[in-house]
Protein backbone atom coordinates (compact mmCIF):
# COMPACT_ATOMS: atom_id res chain seq x y z
CA UNK A 1 0.00 0.00 0.00
CA UNK A 2 2.47 2.28 0.63
CA UNK A 3 4.36 1.78 -2.44
CA UNK A 4 1.33 2.99 -4.16
CA UNK A 5 1.17 6.34 -2.23
CA UNK A 6 4.36 7.34 -3.15
CA UNK A 7 3.48 6.44 -6.52
CA UNK A 8 0.38 8.96 -6.56
CA UNK A 9 2.42 11.58 -4.77
CA UNK A 10 5.26 11.45 -7.99
CA UNK A 11 2.68 11.34 -10.59
CA UNK A 12 0.42 14.36 -8.23
CA UNK A 13 4.05 15.85 -8.41
CA UNK A 14 4.51 16.15 -11.75
CA UNK A 15 0.90 16.67 -12.89
CA UNK A 16 0.56 19.59 -10.93
CA UNK A 17 1.26 23.01 -12.80
CA UNK A 18 3.88 25.38 -11.65
CA UNK A 19 0.59 28.02 -11.54
CA UNK A 20 -1.27 25.78 -8.90
CA UNK A 21 2.12 25.13 -6.93
CA UNK A 22 2.86 28.65 -6.65
CA UNK A 23 -1.37 29.33 -5.36
CA UNK A 24 -1.21 26.53 -3.32
CA UNK A 25 1.82 27.91 -1.67
CA UNK A 26 0.79 31.32 -1.56
CA UNK A 27 -2.42 30.12 0.40
CA UNK A 28 -0.62 27.97 2.76
CA UNK A 29 1.15 31.32 3.83
CA UNK A 30 -2.14 33.08 3.74
CA UNK A 31 -3.67 30.31 6.23
CA UNK A 32 -0.63 30.46 8.50
CA UNK A 33 -0.63 34.64 8.66
CA UNK A 34 -4.36 34.07 9.00
CA UNK A 35 -4.60 31.58 12.22
CA UNK A 36 -2.17 33.65 13.67
CA UNK A 37 -4.40 36.92 13.38
CA UNK A 38 -7.83 34.46 13.99
CA UNK A 39 -6.27 33.41 17.79
CA UNK A 40 -3.97 36.32 18.58
CA UNK A 41 -3.56 36.07 22.21
CA UNK A 42 -3.29 32.23 21.29
CA UNK A 43 -0.58 31.81 18.98
CA UNK A 44 1.00 35.36 18.71
CA UNK A 45 3.88 33.17 19.32
CA UNK A 46 3.88 32.05 15.86
CA UNK A 47 3.62 35.03 14.51
CA UNK A 48 7.56 34.96 13.72
CA UNK A 49 7.39 31.61 12.04
CA UNK A 50 4.54 32.66 9.89
CA UNK A 51 6.00 35.34 8.72
CA UNK A 52 9.14 33.52 7.94
CA UNK A 53 7.65 31.45 5.46
CA UNK A 54 6.01 33.87 3.49
CA UNK A 55 9.39 36.15 3.46
CA UNK A 56 10.90 33.21 2.47
CA UNK A 57 8.17 32.24 -0.58
CA UNK A 58 8.60 35.68 -1.45
CA UNK A 59 11.72 35.71 -2.19
CA UNK A 60 12.01 32.83 -4.02
CA UNK A 61 8.93 34.76 -6.52
CA UNK A 62 11.24 37.81 -6.30
CA UNK A 63 14.60 36.23 -7.43
CA UNK A 64 12.06 34.34 -10.05
CA UNK A 65 10.68 37.40 -11.34
CA UNK A 66 13.81 39.53 -10.92
CA UNK A 67 16.12 37.10 -13.09
CA UNK A 68 16.84 38.15 -16.56
CA UNK A 69 16.22 34.33 -17.65
CA UNK A 70 12.36 34.64 -16.48
CA UNK A 71 9.92 34.31 -19.28
CA UNK A 72 7.47 36.89 -17.49
CA UNK A 73 7.07 39.69 -19.36
CA UNK A 74 8.26 43.09 -17.82
CA UNK A 75 4.63 44.21 -16.61
CA UNK A 76 4.16 41.22 -15.13
CA UNK A 77 7.65 41.02 -13.09
CA UNK A 78 7.39 44.63 -12.31
CA UNK A 79 4.16 43.85 -10.69
CA UNK A 80 5.47 40.94 -8.87
CA UNK A 81 8.68 42.94 -8.06
CA UNK A 82 6.41 46.04 -6.35
CA UNK A 83 4.35 43.79 -4.51
CA UNK A 84 7.23 41.86 -3.27
CA UNK A 85 8.95 44.86 -1.94
CA UNK A 86 5.82 45.72 -0.21
CA UNK A 87 6.24 42.54 1.56
CA UNK A 88 9.22 42.43 2.84
CA UNK A 89 8.79 46.25 4.02
CA UNK A 90 5.67 45.11 5.73
CA UNK A 91 7.46 41.74 6.91
CA UNK A 92 10.24 43.86 8.40
CA UNK A 93 7.34 46.29 10.48
CA UNK A 94 5.64 43.57 11.54
CA UNK A 95 8.99 41.77 12.86
CA UNK A 96 9.67 44.99 14.79
CA UNK A 97 6.08 45.62 15.85
CA UNK A 98 3.43 42.60 16.11
CA UNK A 99 -0.30 43.32 15.36
CA UNK A 100 -2.66 41.29 14.13
CA UNK A 101 -4.16 43.97 11.74
CA UNK A 102 -1.31 44.37 10.60
CA UNK A 103 -1.37 40.93 8.76
CA UNK A 104 -4.73 42.16 6.44
CA UNK A 105 -2.30 43.17 3.94
CA UNK A 106 -0.21 40.35 3.56
CA UNK A 107 -2.79 37.72 3.85
CA UNK A 108 -5.20 39.52 1.12
CA UNK A 109 -2.09 40.26 -1.22
CA UNK A 110 -1.21 36.15 -0.96
CA UNK A 111 -5.17 35.10 -1.55
CA UNK A 112 -5.47 37.54 -4.35
CA UNK A 113 -2.43 36.47 -6.22
CA UNK A 114 -3.29 33.05 -5.73
CA UNK A 115 -6.60 33.63 -7.48
CA UNK A 116 -5.34 35.21 -10.05
CA UNK A 117 -2.89 32.37 -10.84
CA UNK A 118 -5.67 30.15 -10.45
CA UNK A 119 -7.58 32.46 -12.87
CA UNK A 120 -10.48 33.27 -10.93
Amino acid sequence: MRSAAQAYQTIAKQTVSQRDLEADLLLKAAARLQAVKDDWEGKRAEIHEALTYNRKLWTVFLTSATSGESPLPVEVRQNVANLGVFVMSRTVDLTQKPQPEGLNALININRELAAGLRGK
